[in-house]
């Protein structure tokens, strides 16, 4: 008689809250920008997060900040990942362009701010409201995790 199993989804929950922000602007900017409004320290990562299948290879940008105030690692990640790709044709070099989405069922959001642990909403709220005042973003907003397809791509 099974008393009690456990399944993958147990093992894999991480807990984090998300924040969907839309700019135009560069991901090192978007970074200073945050630094100069929210009294945060994002750094570049070393290493990007990768993902590669059998056609696709893609490469998106990481800013991390750790709160000592708070306890929990912020992380801002790019939506989006671009590669070149050069085709030869009768003696011309073609080049195309090929872009990429972390989480492609929110692909209108070019950056995703994400808090690891569990935080209170009115930090998530106070945050959100402070992107928004930035000249240069177009929005931000807080977005429910449970409703994303591809939030695995988060887990890292």
């Amino acid at each position: 008689m099974q008393i009690h199993s456990l399944g993958l989804d147990d093992f894999c929950e991480e807990e984090y809250s998300l924040i969907g922000i839309h700019t135009a602007l560069e991901d090192f900017k978007l970074a200073y920008l945050l630094n100069k409004s929210l009294g945060t320290s994002f750094y570049k990562s070393r290493e990007n997060l990768s993902f590669e299948n059998q056609r696709k290879k893609a490469s998106f940008s990481i800013f991390n900040y750790a709160s000592v105030k708070y306890d929990f690692d912020w992380f801002l990640i790019a939506n989006s990942s671009k590669r070149e790709n050069q085709t030869e044709s009768n003696e011309l070099l073609l080049t195309s362009e090929t872009k990429t989405y972390l989480i492609p069922e929110k692909k209108k959001v070019d950056f995703f701010l994400k808090f690891s642990g569990n935080i209170a909403y009115g930090l998530v709220s106070e945050t959100v409201d402070k992107i928004k005042k930035i000249d240069q973003v177009i929005t931000s907003y807080s977005i429910d995790k449970n409703t994303l397809k591809s939030k695995d791509f988060l887990i890292f």
